[in-house]
């Protein structure tokens, strides 16, 4: 068996994972098992196990283009490049594709219920130092494709309020099961008020009375969907980094989690710039 894909086999994979990607999107249920089968015919003999790594390898392309991916396929990169082509060429063709995905960045959020906060804080995605030049894969595209649906989902105002809120639950609950009831009532959610501009959308405390600073970063998308900070945000972040905490919620309309990122942003994450001010003067 060849070493190497051909385009017939990436051309049925990647059309059977947006597929399956445009049903999850929609909320509708399917088989990963059943997907795998019916399209393993379609295949030189592959087995599972490429199978599923070239499905990670899409959703590293997915990744890369801004748009969402399946959860249960991590992004992996080193993919060949035919098929960050053929993954870009689909996603442009394929208009339910953007028409399903549009509407899960941009969709209204509710705030969910907050039963217990045993599950809900996890642990953080392993940071690898990037040793790509700035803005490579993420900012700057290769291909013509035009649509960014994380960058969309980031300016879904409803969804940044509703994670704040949940946020804002999640710490009085905290402190309160901590038996800090007192510090519990002066949770605030700073950014509606006393403004979005400072740096922190809440002040929490730590259990000996110690402010805590929260950013808070809220997607529907995979736990490691890329987000975005402000220069304000990651100056704050260093400035005030002994008391700053990121929570970044993820999956945050079916089973909303977080991990905490603690300190500067940029100890924490690959920061890229990914636009510019231009000026005259």
């Amino acid at each position: 068996m060849s070493r190497y894909w051909s385009r017939e086999e990436v051309e049925a994979t990647v059309a059977d994972y947006l597929h399956m990607l445009t049903q999850e999107l929609a909320g509708q249920t399917y088989s990963k098992t059943e997907h795998r089968k019916a399209l393993s015919h379609k295949l030189a003999e592959r087995s599972d196990a490429a199978i599923e790594l070239k499905h990670q390898n899409i959703s590293a392309v997915l990744l890369a283009l801004g748009c969402p991916w399946i959860a249960g396929y991590k992004p992996r990169s080193n993919y060949q490049g035919l098929l960050f082509e053929v993954v870009a060429a689909q996603v442009e063709r394929n208009p339910l594709f953007d028409k399903t995905a549009m509407n899960a960045a941009e969709q209204p959020a509710t705030v969910p219920l907050l039963h217990s906060i045993e599950q809900v804080m996890v642990s953080a995605p392993v940071l690898r130092h990037s040793t790509k030049e700035p803005a490579k894969e993420y900012g700057r595209r290769t291909s013509g494709f035009k649509r960014d649906y994380v960058q969309r989902e980031a300016r879904n105002a409803s969804l940044g309020e509703a994670g704040e809120e949940y946020v804002l639950l999640y710490e009085q609950k905290r402190l309160y099961e901590l038996g800090k009831k007192a510090l519990s009532e002066q949770v605030e959610h700073i950014s509606t008020t006393k403004g979005d501009g400072l740096g922190f959308d809440i002040l929490s405390f730590e259990a000996n009375g110690k402010e805590r600073f929260i950013e808070v970063k809220t997607t529907s998308f995979p736990k490691e969907t890329p987000f975005f900070v402000s220069r304000n945000e990651v100056e704050f972040s260093k400035a005030y980094a002994p008391q700053f905490q990121l929570y970044r919620l993820f999956e945050f309309r079916k089973n909303p989690r977080m991990f905490a990122l603690s300190g500067a942003v940029s100890k924490n994450c690959n920061l890229d710039p990914v636009s510019y001010l231009a000026t005259f003067g």
